[in-house]
């Protein structure tokens, strides 16, 4: 697959699934393989837990985790102790999580483990900077279910999506939920000069004047907006939220009668909790989102299959889908699939 060589552009990548059993596992033991055949210096590790055997939820098989000789990879005490591998310990976490200390280590040989990592974005950052400090050239985050955090371009540099039929059996519908996804991935940055300003701020909801200059507009919570409008717009229509965005505070934008001239700007993607109706409104005013800093989608892979037995046709599902989204989609279990625009 083209998009292997990409990533290697890049010294940290997040894999991310739309919903559970959209084949994140069948993606990460592809790529490791081919970065072992690239002889790429790669560390991995997890958000939850990744590589059992059975699905907790549909008590399905599940492909393990395979890594090769020479790769590092992060782990809790508890599954490090259950690897089917020869492995080197490098480094033990002193923080205890429920499962234990987390261990840094190094496949000797090659073999099966259970990733299950750091649990907070913050602890995810050092493990990523430990990992390069050590030689790594690319850091690997398995994403777990509904943890869209990791892939923030402020943890990682890039990210894979992995869609499939567990989002949903009915093609349309599939592209819809992954095209809206990609959408939010995409949204356009703002100028380098803002960007330096605004990634001061932590907290609060800001006003840009004409000038480029952030101003405090001293409501607590975005929740308060609504009982601030009349006040909202005195340095101009441009608004910076550091925090969450959600549907409520598209709504009452869109609501507004200057709302076509309204321009917003969030962190990145992930703050960006909104249903593709609410976005939908928003946008139809003529209003504009915008991102601090804009995450970088290497691939889109896809999982024609579903633990409740339905199927997709792989060639037809990824064709579909690259033609909705021009972007390249891969079924890693099926290259002669893939559909490159």
């Amino acid at each position: 697959m083209p998009f292997v060589k990409d990533i290697l552009n890049y010294r940290s990548l997040a894999i991310v699934g739309l919903d559970k059993n959209t084949g994140k596992t069948v993606c990460l033991n592809y790529l490791l393989r081919r970065l072992n055949q690239l002889k790429a210096t790669t560390g991995v590790t997890s958000i939850g837990v990744d590589g059992e055997q059975t699905d907790a939820v549909f008590a399905t098989a599940k492909p393990e985790i395979t890594l090769y000789e020479g790769m590092m990879f992060n782990t809790s005490e508890l599954h490090y102790r259950k690897r089917q591998l020869l492995s080197e310990i490098l480094a033990v976490d002193e923080q205890r999580t429920s499962l234990g200390q987390l261990v840094t280590a190094k496949a000797l040989t090659c073999g099966k483990v259970l990733l299950s990592g750091a649990a907070t974005t913050e602890r995810l950052k050092k493990q990523i900077q430990l990992f390069h400090s050590m030689g790594v050239s690319l850091a690997i985050v398995d994403g777990a279910l509904s943890r869209l955090s990791l892939a923030s371009p402020t943890v990682t540099e890039a990210m894979i999506l992995a869609t499939g039929a567990a989002v949903s059996p009915n093609i349309k519908n599939l592209i819809a939920r992954t095209k809206y996804t990609c959408r939010l991935i995409g949204l356009p940055e703002v100028s380098r000069e803002l960007k330096q300003q605004l990634n001061t701020i932590e907290s609060g909801l800001w006003a840009i004047d004409d000038n480029g200059l952030a101003h405090d507009l001293n409501i607590a919570s975005v929740f308060l907006i609504g009982e601030h409008t009349e006040s909202l717009f005195r340095y101009g229509t441009t608004l910076f939220v550091s925090g969450a965005v959600s549907d409520r505070l598209l709504r009452i934008l869109a609501s507004q009668p200057n709302a076509g001239r309204i321009r917003l700007i969030a962190r990145d993607f992930t703050k960006l909790f909104v249903s593709p109706e609410a976005f939908a409104d928003y946008t139809r005013t003529g209003a504009t989102i915008e991102v601090i800093q804009q995450s970088r989608l290497v691939a889109v892979c896809l999982n024609p299959t579903s633990p409740k037995g339905y199927r997709l046709n792989s060639e037809e599902a990824c064709k579909a889908l690259s033609d909705a989204l021009e972007l390249p989609v891969y079924d890693v279990m099926r290259p002669d699939s893939v559909k490159i625009p």
